[in-house]
């Protein structure tokens, strides 16, 4: 609410982009390392944090214009950082892990055949359910109060930060 949708929404994008195709590398590769309940533990946790941060609050009012960063970069980096192990990524790497093992093969061409498809899809995804999230925010922050908005994100992100919680000590245990 505080940019315009269509900055907000290529900035987005760009993180996005960005954000995927570092998942779809590492899930061709690292989940033959890591078990995935590891992973999984480490986004819970992670989403129990965002709950934490998003009740205490940003400070982007000072922050948006500040160190040359306009609206896009500010929304971009932003994106990027919050986006950094949640469960799209991880859906990601898992999706990633899924085609390298389905597809197979060795060398540039075979990599391409097992990244493209998925670094795409679910680009692709995330920018439809982003552009969704703009529209319908922008509707609620003219009829409800920033601090309920507030609450209700950090309530949705202890949620899922539990849930995700049982099921990773589910599967570690």
């Amino acid at each position: 609410t505080r940019f315009r949708w269509h900055t907000v929404l290529w900035a987005v994008c760009a993180a996005t982009l960005v954000n995927h195709l570092i998942a779809v590398v590492v899930g061709n590769v690292v989940t033959q390392v890591l078990p995935l309940a590891w992973i999984k533990l480490a986004a819970a946790v992670s989403f129990v944090i965002f709950a934490l941060w998003t009740i205490r609050g940003d400070s982007l009012d000072g922050g948006a214009q500040g160190g040359g960063r306009g609206p896009f970069w500010t929304v971009a980096i932003a994106f990027f950082i919050v986006e950094m192990g949640d469960k799209t990524q991880l859906m990601t790497i898992a999706l990633a892990a899924e085609e390298a093992v389905r597809t197979g093969g060795v060398g540039w061409a075979a990599k391409a055949r097992q990244i493209v498809p998925v670094w795409m899809g679910t680009t692709c995804g995330m920018l439809i359910a982003d552009a969704f999230g703009i529209v319908v925010g922008i509707g609620l922050h003219k009829h409800i109060p920033e601090t309920a908005i507030k609450w209700i994100a950090a309530l949705c992100f202890a949620g899922f930060g539990l849930l995700g919680l049982h099921e990773a000590l589910d599967l570690l245990l």
